[in-house]
């Protein structure tokens, strides 16, 4: 082996022994219901009748399958091979399905166990991938008990500082739950400096102007869908490019169409680590127009080609996951994105959330195939 083969040996044993940011994932835990309507909503909603909605459809799927925001991150980062530390609130009735989630690497020591049986998630999607839930809270409401405190002296920059010490590395992911706790949460790092992803998905309605912009001004960056950053700006009463420049990074959801990225410029969000490495993706993603009301450049990222999509529910979550398996690592921002669109590719083939399986051959198969360069993890 030659003096520069054993330097490189050297390096990838230097960095296989670093250790990544601790992903501290709160949100809801749930058992779902799922259920397929086969014809479309909107043949069944007269608009001009909407004050006194009433309607029922036939079903042809039920299933009952493990769900909620966290814990379905927290699925699929496993399946990824990434720990990650579930801090939720969950009754005894989940039980198993916490322990299957330990078998692949989640840490459930901090979970909280309630009298009330865990949250339920009922949803009912039509031929256009269309969607109307509702949400039974039950454990979830408990999740008041549980605090970020012990990650207190955990604040410490971790996404340029080219390091990675075991007790300064957090990024603590606020996914949609109880509104209350997700404000006390955002509250609490905020106090102990805690790096912090607002994901506040579908809460969005129901948390106070308050609440939002101090979400939106704690965070490191946003993931929601189009239609939820609507809802955002609507609330805050600030506009795309305010919230941008708050945040720095903004990630929209966009479903068969991909990943829009909204990002401020260079800087503490902006994505720029390490670099890909010869053979890797380049990151590059398709550049779209500025906006007047961006703020900044826009990219996207394409999704995934499928043949058939059998059940949407669980692709965002999915998505996320990908997302943070690149994003500790200091992939550039277009790079994570993309890994988590493969990631997704695999949720929308199932039904229900965590019935799908991926391993690593097969991420670089379709991340290749879909963005004609290799990936290495």
């Amino acid at each position: 082996m030659s003096a520069s083969q054993k330097a490189l040996a050297s390096q990838k044993a230097s960095a296989s022994q670093k250790i990544l940011p601790q992903i501290i994932l709160t949100g809801s835990v749930a058992i779902d219901h799922i259920m397929v309507f086969p014809g479309k909503f909107e043949d069944v909603i007269q608009p001009d009748k909407l004050h006194i909605l009433s309607i029922s459809v036939l079903l042809d799927e039920l299933r009952e399958t493990r769900g909620g925001v966290a814990a379905n991150i927290a699925y699929n980062l496993g399946l990824l091979g990434q720990e990650s530390v579930l801090l939720a609130a969950v009754g005894e009735d989940a039980r198993g399905f916490m322990n299957d989630l330990s078998s692949l690497g989640v840490n459930i020591d901090y979970l909280h166990y309630a009298q009330s049986k865990t949250a339920s998630f009922s949803v009912i999607t039509d031929q256009n991938d269309c969607q109307v839930g509702g949400f039974y809270p039950g454990a979830m409401s408990d999740a008041r008990s549980l605090s970020l405190q012990r990650w207190q002296n955990s604040g410490q920059p971790w996404q340029n500082s080219g390091q990675y010490r075991q007790d300064s590395e957090v990024l603590v992911v606020i996914s949609p739950h109880d509104p209350a706790q997700m404000s006390h949460q955002v509250q609490e790092c905020q106090k102990f400096g805690l790096k912090m992803l607002y994901d506040v998905g579908q809460q969005v309605n129901n948390l106070t102007q308050q609440d939002l912009r101090a979400g939106v001004e704690s965070a490191e960056l946003l993931i929601m869908n189009d239609y939820e950053l609507g809802s955002l700006i609507q609330k805050t009463g600030w506009s795309q490019a305010q919230i941008l420049k708050k945040v720095g990074l903004i990630l929209v959801t966009l479903g068969e169409k991909g990943v829009k990225i909204l990002q401020a410029g260079a800087g503490k969000n902006s994505g720029e680590g390490e670099s890909s490495g010869e053979g890797e993706s380049s990151g590059e993603g398709e550049s779209l127009s500025k906006g007047k009301n961006s703020g900044a450049g826009e990219r996207l990222v394409k999704a995934v080609k499928i043949k058939k999509v059998v059940d949407p529910t669980g692709a965002g979550d999915a998505f996320r996951a990908g997302f943070l398996y690149g994003y500790v690592r200091k992939w550039d921002v277009i790079k994570s994105a993309q890994l988590g669109c493969v990631v997704a590719s695999f949720a929308v083939t199932k039904y229900g959330t965590q019935e799908h399986k991926f391993n690593q051959k097969q991420l670089i198969a379709i991340y290749q195939e879909t963005y004609g360069k290799k990936i290495v993890f």
